[in-house]
């Protein structure tokens, strides 16, 4: 959570427990904040190289997330490592006033022109926070302590973890509906992650599960896509809903 804030004007130099962040001088370059290195903070970061400022980018992690590529994680298709790389990479070949800085964001004093962080603060003239999503239940308390969200590497690991935990452990029952229920996977979205989340799920099902759990029948194993709108896909033409429908109904999603 981002607060703004008013201090005293001689707050931070008067008091010893924050200090200015390290070794990044103030120069008579205005100095461009971005918060946040995702797609949106890196391509700004990027082209404001040639722009005469001063730029410096700050995110709790040191590395690129890769987020359309989350549910090939959590589906064991690919890595971490292979959709996560180092942000400093990025501006190897760079030429440019540009410094990162690994922090969290804590505070942000819009009169005075200063972000605060967990490592000290920084003066700004201009100021972007691009600090990405976190997945809205919609006041559904119910379904935060139940589902499993997809918005990090993080999560994306646990996910695929907690899937295959519930093969082995329907392995372990006798009961047709207890099995049923820890095969069967409902997702909630269906945005492009939704989509390519299911189709995913669903192929694994027809080629792959079966040989890694003989002793399981997924003809039992469901799979269901709800979607709030009428269609999928809706930020996308009418073309490529329908397409992507017909493409889930052929894998019985």
């Amino acid at each position: 959570m981002v607060v703004v804030f008013s201090a005293n004007p001689d707050y931070y130099e008067n008091n010893s427990m924050m200090q200015s962040i390290a070794n990044i001088h103030r120069s008579k370059k205005k100095r461009l904040v971005i918060i946040g290195g995702g797609f949106a903070g890196m391509r700004l970061a990027k082209r404001s190289l040639k722009s005469g400022m001063q730029v410096v980018v700050i995110d709790k992690n040191n590395y690129h997330q890769f987020q359309p590529l989350f549910y090939q994680v959590a589906t064991a298709g690919l890595e971490p490592s292979s959709i996560s790389f180092p942000l400093r990479k990025v501006f190897h070949r760079r030429s440019g006033d540009i410094h990162f800085r690994m922090a969290a964001l804590e505070k942000v004093n819009s009169v005075q022109k200063i972000v605060e962080t967990d490592i000290g603060y920084l003066e700004y003239d201009f100021l972007v926070i691009a600090m990405g999503v976190s997945t809205n239940y919609f006041g559904l308390e119910n379904i935060r302590k139940h589902a499993v969200p997809m918005k990090s590497v993080s999560e994306a690991i646990y996910l695929r973890n907690r899937i295959l935990r519930n093969f082995e452990e329907a392995l372990n029952h006798e009961d047709d509906k207890e099995i049923e229920a820890l095969m069967n996977v409902l997702i909630v979205g269906g945005g492009p992650t939704g989509v390519e989340l299911a189709g995913a799920l669903a192929e694994m099902k027809k080629y792959i599960l079966p040989k890694d759990y003989p002793e399981l029948d997924f003809s039992k194993m469901k799979i269901r896509l709800f979607e709030a709108s009428d269609r999928l896909l809706a930020g996308m033409t009418e073309k490529s809903g329908r397409k992507a429908l017909k493409y889930l109904q052929k894998l019985d999603v």
